[in-house]
């Protein structure tokens, strides 16, 4: 059995004050699962549960460094204590969404909405600054935590591809992901690394891993290579052109021993069951993509006791995703989850954390794997109503407590291809604008088009 991590909870005071300095100073992509770097694990890992993320400005680019993205003032500015449960619950119930109450769990009215090629024009204003400021750079590092920014660019990328169809959304996050793996070493190479092995992989230059071969970058990027690799897998039209379907078998064999086999082998209780809910639902996102790839029947069965255990019944905890899941306190048509194992106490996860579950829960959902239709309609309701219950009140956790930064793009927003309600409201939001958020508001309404509404 791990021993659980203490969280760390300095950065609530300072969220007001952090949020407005990296506004002013034009970094884009929060990284929600870094923390302080006194805080690594013993697993070359970082311990989570920082919520100091970046409120993205409209303007800015792609996130350039994770110096920018974890700066902290010195000095934090006077601000009230934050807000309790109990005083906060009622806030939530005097400033409901737009929508009624029960948003999601009744038929769609008529919406008129931004179309696909409305978002793509959007996107194309960002993507090729992104790409040459950001996402270009970080997939030809040698540095393994430059990926955790980097698979927003793959993320947006591929949902832009979905969205339209078109090859070179497909062909940059290619790119992306050739780049990383043809810079990947042996183990056994790595100076610093803990393991030595023969598995191929990537030191860390971030101070507190320096060196070491860090799980949670590797996991929190690679969810999205097989989403990617999976879009391939699913259309007919790559899957059957020789030049797509050459790089999809090289990236999908290494995937399966150098990122799936490699941290299993090294220990599943450590780098696959992981200490929370966000960092568990990489492997489970990674397990699944990979359970609906495979032509190897013993494979197969080996990516599925993963995804099941994590959805259902970890080995190493005495929860699971499922079991996390309960009504929550302030709206009985939404959820409440704690982000540690057992925990049932408010205020719950924390919103930044809480993108990297639903970016999960919802490709399971779609996928008809284990995640329902109720299921989602109740995370919209969590959403539209308690995490964001009006134009400019965001919640810093998911019982609707604190005061948040308002970024969903990573995984919340994705909620948008169930309701055309929150998609339009998605139109009009202000915070983190940049290919990945256009990327996946273009797949939601292509999706919507298709009769994706709950």
């Amino acid at each position: 059995m791990l021993e659980p991590r203490r969280r760390n909870t300095s950065g609530r005071a300072l969220s007001s004050l952090l949020s407005l300095a990296l506004l002013v100073g034009g970094a884009c992509g929060p990284n929600p699962e870094q923390d302080n770097p006194n805080t690594a694990g013993n697993n070359g890992d970082n311990t989570p549960g920082s919520t100091e993320v970046a409120s993205p400005d409209t303007d800015s680019l792609a996130p350039s460094s994770p110096e920018e993205s974890t700066a902290v003032p010195g000095e934090p500015e006077a601000e009230a204590a934050p807000v309790t449960p109990e005083e906060d619950a009622s806030a939530v119930a005097e400033a409901p969404a737009s929508a009624e109450e029960g948003l999601g769990t009744t038929a769609q009215a008529a919406v008129s909405l931004r179309t696909v090629a409305g978002w793509e024009t959007l996107f194309l204003n960002r993507w090729n600054s992104e790409h040459t400021s950001s996402f270009l750079p970080k997939s030809n590092s040698l540095d393994s935590w430059q990926f955790y920014d980097l698979s927003y660019g793959i993320d947006g990328n591929t949902a832009m591809y979905r969205a339209t169809g078109k090859t070179q959304y497909m062909d940059r996050a290619l790119l992306y992901v050739n780049n990383m793996v043809n810079h990947a070493k042996v183990s056994s190479s790595l100076p610093k690394s803990q393991f030595k092995d023969s598995y191929l992989g990537w030191a860390s230059a971030r101070s507190d891993t320096l060196g070491q071969e860090v799980p949670l970058f590797e996991s929190y990027c690679w969810r999205y290579v097989t989403r990617m690799l999976r879009t391939i897998r699913e259309t007919p039209a790559l899957y059957g052109n020789a030049t797509y379907k050459t790089q999809y078998d090289k990236l999908l064999a290494f995937t399966e021993r150098n990122m799936f086999e490699k941290w299993l082998k090294r220990g599943a209780n450590s780098y696959i069951y992981r200490v929370n809910t966000h960092m568990a639902s990489h492997w489970a996102y990674i397990a699944m993509d990979l359970s609906k790839m495979t032509t190897d029947a013993t494979k197969k069965a080996q990516y599925l006791t993963v995804f099941n255990n994590i959805n259902r019944d970890m080995p190493n905890n005495t929860s699971s995703l499922r079991g996390q899941l309960q009504t929550s306190p302030v709206n009985a048509n939404a959820y409440f989850w704690a982000a540690e194992w057992g925990s049932k106490k408010r205020p719950g996860q924390d919103v930044a954390h809480g993108n990297g579950v639903m970016a999960y829960l919802v490709e399971a959902h779609d996928a008809g794997m284990e995640w329902t239709d109720a299921d989602m309609r109740k995370f919209v309701v969590t959403l539209n109503n308690v995490i964001w219950p009006s134009a400019k009140k965001y919640s810093m956790y998911v019982d609707g407590t604190g005061s948040g930064t308002g970024w969903f793009n990573d995984g919340l927003m994705k909620l948008g291809r169930y309701n055309a309600d929150l998609q339009k409201r998605l139109e009009t939001h202000s915070v983190g604008q940049n290919t990945q958020f256009y990327g996946n508001a273009a797949l939601n309404a292509k999706l919507l088009g298709a009769g994706s509404a709950l």
